[in-house]
């Protein structure tokens, strides 16, 4: 069984920054594409950011687009998201995710097959 678990989600201020991680264990997972998306209490599950494990491509919501970077580490099965310029509409649970079929839609939540537990991030003023 695949897992993905992500860590470093906490507590920080306005303007400030956070990293989260997410590493893959369990079965032999190759993915083609990992991500992370979020959710706020009332709101809608939104695509924050996503990323080819072969080539590194990265693609952005709108929202988070130049004050979120997503990169990866493929020999540590490790996928990160540096988080800059933090807002508190940034205060969400953000789940990390992941699938062995590449897609070309990477906001759409029903084309991930695997979904970590979810960590906290929140932004005070």
């Amino acid at each position: 069984q695949v897992q993905l678990v992500g860590s470093g989600g906490g507590l920080v201020q306005a303007g400030g920054s956070l990293s989260l991680s997410c590493t893959i264990s369990g079965r032999t997972f190759r993915p083609t594409d990992m991500g992370w998306f979020r959710q706020s209490p009332g709101k809608e599950r939104e695509f924050v950011a996503g990323i080819n494990w072969i080539s590194g491509l990265t693609h952005y919501g709108d929202s988070v687009r130049g004050r979120f970077a997503i990169s990866r580490d493929t020999a540590k099965n490790q996928m990160y998201l540096r988080m800059n310029s933090l807002k508190p509409e940034d205060t969400a649970v953000y789940y990390c995710v992941g699938r062995e079929t590449t897609n070309w839609r990477y906001n759409a939540e029903g084309l991930w097959t695997s979904w970590g537990q979810g960590t906290q991030v929140t932004v005070s003023t």
